[in-house]
């Protein structure tokens, strides 16, 4: 599907569609109570959060550090480049014997921009026992590299979405 094929679902009362989201993505504060949960255990609670918006992506939520159980994460090897916000580095989940790897990340030094959200952690819902957003449970974001976090009240279509690699 050519991204000007796209046909964006009508918000609905109380709902926001991915495609009013801005490219570049705006980051801003939400005070939205957000929750990881990992092998039983609560690893993130947080009403201090950032969520970055972006085009066709459902948003993700930054989480403050000292919102985290820190010795649930380990550095994991590797990289990524995101145009907006700089290089991204990568925690493994830990707790007891249970390990996602690669399932979190976060930006050391991000562009002027985003630089609110320094340190500050992501988590892929999908390796998770569970996340929340004021107790709902999120659904992942389709795909096995974006991070977003869909609940009831973002509409989409999604990128990651079977179609929508050319977008």
């Amino acid at each position: 599907m050519m991204l000007s094929q796209i046909q964006p679902i009508e918000p609905g009362p109380g709902q926001e569609s991915v495609w009013d989201y801005p490219r570049p993505p705006r980051l801003e504060p939400t005070s939205k109570h957000i929750q990881v949960v990992f092998n039983g255990v609560v690893i993130a609670d947080t009403t201090r959060a950032y969520r970055v918006l972006e085009t066709s992506h459902p948003p993700v939520y930054y989480i403050p550090p000292a919102d985290i159980l820190q010795t649930c994460l380990e550095p994991t090897a590797g990289f990524s480049w995101c145009e907006w916000k700089g290089q991204a580095e990568y925690y493994t989940v830990v707790v007891g014997r249970r390990r996602a790897e690669a399932a979190a990340w976060y930006y050391a030094n991000p562009t002027p921009a985003f630089a609110a959200i320094k340190n500050y952690v992501a988590f892929y819902a999908g390796p998770m026992d569970a996340c929340y957003v004021d107790g709902e449970k999120v659904r992942p974001q389709p795909g096995d590299f974006y991070g977003g976090w869909i609940t009831h009240d973002i509409v989409g279509p999604f990128k990651g979405e079977p179609g929508t690699k050319g977008w």
